[in-house]
């Protein structure tokens, strides 16, 4: 008896683009490379566009993977003994090793060459876009060089490992590798921000002082990429909060009693294991005086701040990037999607933001750049809070109308724009919440009378432009000179002076295009909150083709005559 034959064939897939995938991610990106040349970083051009290169091909995927598979807890082996170990998927270890061999953790402070915090900041950016969650430990890495250099003897040991551009991801003692990674752990259950509450005690092996090994004891509620081969810890030496740098292995080869407790269940930042430990007379040396431990781990602290600011600057063009890529791919009414005026206002309006959030990031990689100019170093100090504040939250609002541009296409998990969204309020939260930097700001200013002096002085040199940024600069020195009243107006404080230093970087250093039309829409009393507001002078076109990803444009309607079963 024949069998009936059945087709499955119902409908031909068109009107979808193809991803943006198998690209050079910096030859792509041109507002990455006008910032890159604008603020000195022209030598690391060669270096960028092979990073590119693998950022937009291989590794790719290999971000898909390691957020896919996310770390496992292994807490003991099968004949019973306690390991603390984590299980990553090896794209993670693919994308740390490119990383560091690029020298992603070790550029700025191994190399002579000019612009090499930007060279980096531009690195940081870059493999935000196959992954943000491994920046986490890279960023970490990076940042810990100068806390541990308060301590000369220690530094001796362990720098040359951590600038080797080495990766080496085995569970095994830090002296045996010839490269390692550095985390940190400072937040417990009780005090979240204010660390001076932390509970964690150390006290001394044999002798105290700076330099020597003591045993802590204590809980810590957040301990971030938990396989690093050491963490820099804050800890009570008789009540005075010092720093620490606490190795997972002891240097007779046993174990460290660093106990995870459990891995945390995150909304976003898959890839990056971040745990729970306790500390059960583990060995770590004292970095610096006791009671100075602030003082100390801060130095680390400005760093990874400065890196949340490249973290969702990046976030923020990656999404701008994939809607303008994906409605480049759809026709609507009669043309393409981003040719359609209201989507086109929507897609600039993005690209503005974006943009503005990576001028001034890199406007600190440059003052990183020349920190031995008291106005850049001054201008770090005031503007890294203000930036960290400002970038991370417009991260997620910015990276969900990306994902609502894209549709619902956007909103399952294996495209990039959840994946950004979902990652994009860690960085609001990690290293200082808003409030913090808002307080952190007020500080600086209060009691560092030159910081506040370089920060105007920064933003002083936009005006006699446009009426626009002279009012909003005022209004902000306005808020400031409201003493009695400013901690309550510290947010409106911040924002003001995010907007104007936004506005500043883009008058002095951008297109003036790009200024004209961020200090039109972002300055104007008048004007809405809502993406896709722009004025109608604006020409969002010439915005949107700015910010176009220069990839094979070819491939973006492939899929339009491939089958579906």
């Amino acid at each position: 008896m024949a069998q009936p034959v059945f087709h499955y064939d119902t409908h031909s897939v068109f009107n979808q683009p193809a991803p943006l995938a198998n690209y050079n991610a910096f030859d792509a990106d041109s507002i990455l490379q006008y910032w890159v040349n604008q603020f000195g970083g022209k030598e690391g051009v060669d270096r960028l566009t092979g990073f590119g290169h693998h950022i937009g091909h291989t590794l790719q995927e290999a971000g898909f993977l390691a957020n896919r598979h996310a770390p496992e807890f292994e807490p003991h082996n099968r004949f019973g003994q306690r390991v603390d170990e984590v299980i990553y998927h090896p794209a993670y270890h693919q994308l740390m090793a490119h990383a560091i061999g690029q020298g992603h953790c070790s550029l700025p402070w191994t190399s002579e060459q000019a612009g090499a915090h930007v060279i980096r900041g531009a690195m940081a950016y870059l493999h935000t876009h196959a992954d943000p969650g491994s920046g986490c430990p890279l960023t970490m890495t990076f940042a810990a060089v100068p806390a541990i250099s308060v301590q000369p003897d220690v530094a001796g040991r362990w720098l040359p490992k951590i600038l080797s551009g080495v990766y080496d991801g085995s569970n095994r003692p830090w002296y045996e590798k010839e490269g390692v990674t550095i985390g940190m752990a400072m937040t417990e259950k009780q005090g979240g921000s204010d660390v001076r509450a932390n509970t964690t005690r150390a006290v001394p092996v044999d002798n105290a002082g700076p330099g020597q090994l003591y045993t802590l004891t204590g809980h810590k509620w957040f301990c971030s990429a938990p396989m690093s081969d050491a963490f820099l810890v804050l800890a009570q030496c008789d009540d005075r909060l010092s720093c620490f740098l606490v190795p997972r292995w002891r240097e007779d080869g046993t174990k460290n009693p660093i106990l995870i407790q459990r891995l945390k269940d995150k909304l976003g930042n898959k890839s990056n294991a971040s745990s729970e430990i306790e500390f059960r007379n583990a060995h770590g040396w004292l970095l610096g005086e006791e009671g100075k431990g602030i003082n100390t781990i801060i130095q680390m602290v400005a760093l990874t701040r400065y890196d949340c600011m490249l973290g969702s600057a990046a976030l923020m063009a990656q999404a701008t990037k994939e809607a303008i890529w994906h409605t480049a791919g759809r026709a609507a009414f009669g043309k393409p999607l981003h040719e359609q005026p209201l989507m086109m206002n929507v897609l600039a309006d993005l690209a503005l933001e974006s943009e503005a959030a990576l001028a001034i990031s890199f406007r600190i990689s440059r003052a990183l750049d020349n920190l031995s100019e008291p106005q850049e170093a001054s201008l770090v100090r005031s503007a890294t809070a203000i930036g960290k504040y400002w970038i991370c939250k417009q991260a997620v609002q910015h990276t969900y109308e990306a994902m609502e541009c894209i549709g619902g296409v956007g909103y399952v998990q294996d495209n990039v724009t959840s994946r950004l969204y979902r990652e994009a309020p860690v960085n609001a939260i990690w290293e200082g919440s808003g409030n913090v930097q808002c307080l952190d700001l007020l500080r600086v200013l209060k009691r560092e009378p030159d910081t506040l002096a370089a920060l105007l002085s920064e933003l002083s040199q936009a005006k006699g432009r446009y009426s626009l940024y002279d009012q909003a600069l005022e209004s902000a020195v306005t808020i400031m000179a409201d003493t009695a009243n400013l901690e309550v107006n510290a947010r409106r404080l911040m924002e003001m002076l995010a907007l104007c230093w936004q506005a500043a970087t883009l008058i002095i250093y951008g297109e003036a295009e790009i200024a004209h039309a961020f200090v039109s829409s972002r300055l104007d009393p008048q004007q809405f909150h809502q993406y896709g507001t722009l004025p109608s002078h604006i020409d969002a076109g010439a915005i949107v083709r700015r910010a176009m990803p220069a990839a094979d444009r070819s491939k973006i309607n492939t899929s339009h005559n491939q089958e579906t079963k």
